[in-house]
């Protein structure tokens, strides 16, 4: 076994304020990433202003990336910003910018790079320096080193095969005070499925549960919230964004599983959320789960059993109204990926493969 998460992590109120020295300490000209509103709506993007500037740092901001950001945003970002000699980048956000901030890094480190680059494991894998600042408690993408990207010429998301962890990561549960509820509960499940993928995994190992235990136990105490019984406060909102981080940790020990590949097709084609693509196999795959282990996992996240944990799927992400030629399009797509078929920790043929996908529809889930 072996255990690598490179990532200084401060997790502390005002900590991007705290942590401005070790922000500029990475260069004098930053690029910060982020999206076009929710920064500048959550206070996100004035804290890493202020920090650059009280200590002398240069800055630009790009703020066109889009939900699941393309490989032609980052070629456009780093076409617009070669020129400036560019130090380090900053990603603000939820997974979105903080993995388009990754390859950004990349790409302006290898000016000549082209998209085949991306996915050469030949490649230099080098990148500028990446600071990421999460606003959402579901990606975990500000302690793992991978990015995925959405490919218009291949109609998914891809991640590029290149890792690049962030030099820090700056976790403040305050940014989530002001996101709306429905971005919370999506957040919330995909940080959810990234414990139960990890440690369903063929990938999973004693580092791995060490840390979705952690993350799972954390969670718990949240799921009030995301039934909204109780109304948030400041020590839930650390609660999500850190069992977000521990869920980040532990798929950068294992990987994703099923949920994951499967989510992407929906998430591209119908623009669902990638939350609710993901919760929309998560209960199928479950429900093919070594009960023993199931069990233990969904006991750890705070459920009963399945059916609970069924019942909560449905309450917080209500009806999903998907086309049976999508699910379709989705299941022979992952059926001829062996990889993506050999992810998880048991045996999965096409015949299980089409009970996880199908799983909603012959269960009455709405």
């Amino acid at each position: 076994m072996k255990y690598y998460m490179p990532v200084r992590v401060f997790d502390e109120k005002d900590c991007v304020s705290y942590h401005a020295k070790d922000i500029s300490a990475l260069g004098k000209r930053a690029l910060i990433v982020t999206g076009k509103k929710s920064a500048a709506i959550n206070g996100s993007l004035k804290d890493v202003t202020d920090a650059l500037r009280q200590n002398g740092t240069d800055y630009w901001i790009f703020s066109e990336v889009e939900e699941n950001p393309s490989v032609e945003t980052v070629f456009a970002a780093r076409d617009r910003f070669i020129s400036e000699n560019i130090d380090f980048v900053i990603g603000i956000g939820g997974g979105s910018p903080m993995d388009a901030a990754k390859a950004i890094a990349l790409v302006l480190k290898h000016p000549e790079a082209d998209l085949e680059y991306l996915y050469d494991k030949s490649a230099d894998p080098s990148a500028l320096p990446v600071v990421c600042v999460p606003t959402t408690c579901g990606t975990g993408s500000e302690v793992t080193g991978v990015s995925v990207l959405t490919r218009h010429d291949k109609k998914t998301k891809i991640s590029m095969v290149h890792r690049v962890y962030p030099a820090l990561a700056l976790i403040d549960g305050k940014y989530l005070k002001s996101a709306p509820h429905t971005l919370i509960v999506n957040s919330a499940v995909d940080a959810l499925s990234h414990l139960y993928e990890s440690v369903l995994n063929a990938k999973s190992d004693d580092y791995v549960r060490m840390t979705a235990e952690a993350g799972l136990k954390l969670w718990a105490e949240c799921k009030d919230v995301l039934t909204g019984e109780k109304q948030a406060d400041e020590q839930d909102y650390e609660k999500l964004m850190r069992a977000s981080a521990f869920a980040g940790m532990s798929i950068a020990g294992s990987g994703t599983s099923l949920p994951h590949a499967l989510s992407y097709i929906l998430t591209y084609d119908l623009l669902l959320e990638h939350g609710k693509a993901v919760g929309y196999f998560l209960p199928g795959f479950m429900a093919e789960a070594p009960a023993i282990e199931r069990d233990e996992l969904l006991s750890l996240s705070g459920f009963d059993s399945i059916d609970d944990f069924i019942s909560f799927i449905n309450r917080v992400l209500g009806k999903q109204d998907i086309a049976q030629s999508e699910l379709e399009k989705t299941c022979i797509a992952v059926a001829s990926n062996q990889a993506k078929m050999k992810s998880a920790s048991f045996e999965v043929d096409e015949k299980m493969l089409e009970r996880i996908v199908y799983f909603r529809q012959k269960n009455g889930m709405p």
